[in-house]
């Protein structure tokens, strides 16, 4: 049996890019044969898409890696390698992606087919081929391939329903569900027999269905994370309506006021805006009590009974009547995406032990894609780095000679223009 996981870790990686070759034309008439090394390939993307046929998030619970192709690194006669093949990672529909540290919320997959890109693949490297210029006719270096981006996420899936049914422990929702539906949820007579939130389509005509869920039973304290409470009412913050069961034939005595107190409390306390949402109040297992014991109870609400069907049309009809009313109020939201820019060019930072970072992917790249190892491409990194005005930013930001300036891993000692 397939268990039901509404939140996990999730870490992707984009693949590496392939590096650039390094190739001169070895031909029989070529007396002094030119750079012919082609470029690396891109590594490949990983992507989040909703599916429908996904339930859960059970499937990164145990294996939460999630990783793209790497580039193909190039060859010589131009010969370029191939990019490497993106990944794409199903997850339920109605997932929110957070970044682990920070909990920053970074996308929302509300509908089919939402896309989001959760790690780009690496930028293949450069041939050298590509470095030939008037003053550089043999050039003997290529870029290396950029690194795939890797981050950690956090996956919270929050079920997308119409109504939700909320109420304490056994008050009879299971049953409710599995009698206006095709769900078939576990049903006994002891509390907290629903350990998993249960959707059921609910189809009153051609013309009208909606989505019910069947939410856990909260009890008091449930919105400070009691009886895992706050875990359930994750799946109450998107219902356009609020459907809350009173049990009239409790097992522990409590009265119906007391009950509808606590169901109230414990909403606004976890989110105050579910208290402004469409609600229906109905008294459960109408047919444990009588007109007598309704009086003693001092209940006046509607009342209902999953066992006989009294009064489960009538509320169906008026769950069907404020959905409708909520959906031509209330637009469904899109899939949902933060774009965080890039920071361009550069930025100096001065860190506490009197070092300079200099941060900017254009900056970064210019060190991660070349080999610093060897002479020529260490003056090309100078000649790029002077051309994007580097040595002046350091210079403004008060470095003087002889002062350690990082880039990524990569450090150097900085010496003033003349």
């Amino acid at each position: 049996m397939s268990q039901f996981v509404d939140e996990c870790q999730l870490n992707v990686k984009g693949g590496d890019g392939g590096a650039g070759c390094v190739s001169f034309r070895r031909e029989g008439p070529v007396v002094m044969g030119g750079p012919n090394g082609g470029d690396g390939g891109d590594g490949g993307d990983v992507w989040l898409v909703a599916d429908h046929n996904v339930a859960s998030l059970l499937a990164f619970r145990d294996h939460p890696h999630r990783k793209a192709h790497r580039g193909v690194h190039g060859k010589g006669k131009d010969m370029h390698g191939r990019r490497g093949e993106s990944l794409e990672v199903t997850v339920p529909i109605g997932t929110a992606v957070s970044e682990l540290r920070t909990g920053e919320v970074l996308a929302e997959l509300n509908n089919q087919g939402d896309r989001w890109l959760a790690a780009a693949g690496g930028r293949g490297g450069r041939g050298n081929a590509k470095f030939l210029s008037n003053t550089r006719r043999a050039p003997s270096f290529s870029e290396q391939g950029e690194h795939g981006e890797e981050r950690w996420l956090r996956l919270e899936l929050k079920l997308m329903a119409d109504v939700a049914l909320v109420g304490m422990p056994n008050v009879g929702k299971s049953t409710l569900i599995s009698v206006i539906s095709a769900a078939k949820p576990k049903i006994a007579n002891y509390p907290f027999t629903t350990l998993e939130p249960n959707l059921g389509v609910v189809r009153v005509d051609d013309d009208t269905e909606f989505v019910v869920a069947d939410i856990p039973g909260l009890i008091e304290g449930a919105s400070e994370g009691r009886g895992l409470g706050d875990q359930f009412l994750r799946h109450v913050e998107r219902a356009l309506v609020l459907c809350l069961m009173i049990d009239l034939a409790p097992m522990d005595g409590t009265w119906p006021a007391d009950q509808l107190e606590i169901l109230l409390r414990e909403l606004g306390d976890y989110q105050p805006d579910l208290l402004r949402r469409p609600r229906i109040i109905v008294g459960t297992k109408a047919d444990a009590v009588d007109d007598g014991d309704l009086e003693v109870l001092e209940w006046d609400g509607p009342v209902v009974s999953s066992i006989t069907g009294d009064g489960v049309g009538r509320l169906v009809g008026e769950m069907a009547r404020l959905v409708h009313e909520a959906r031509a109020e209330v637009a469904h939201p899109d899939g949902m995406i933060v774009i965080r820019p890039e920071p361009a060019g550069a930025v100096v930072e001065r860190l506490d032990d009197g070092s300079f970072r200099l941060v900017g992917r254009d900056v970064e790249r210019v060190v991660a894609l070349n080999d610093v190892t060897t002479p020529e491409a260490l003056a090309y990194i100078d000649h790029r780095l002077e051309r994007m005005g580097v040595l002046k930013l350091l210079a403004r930001a008060g470095a003087g000679e002889g002062d350690v300036v990082w880039i990524g891993d990569f450090s150097f000692d900085y010496v003033p223009t003349t």
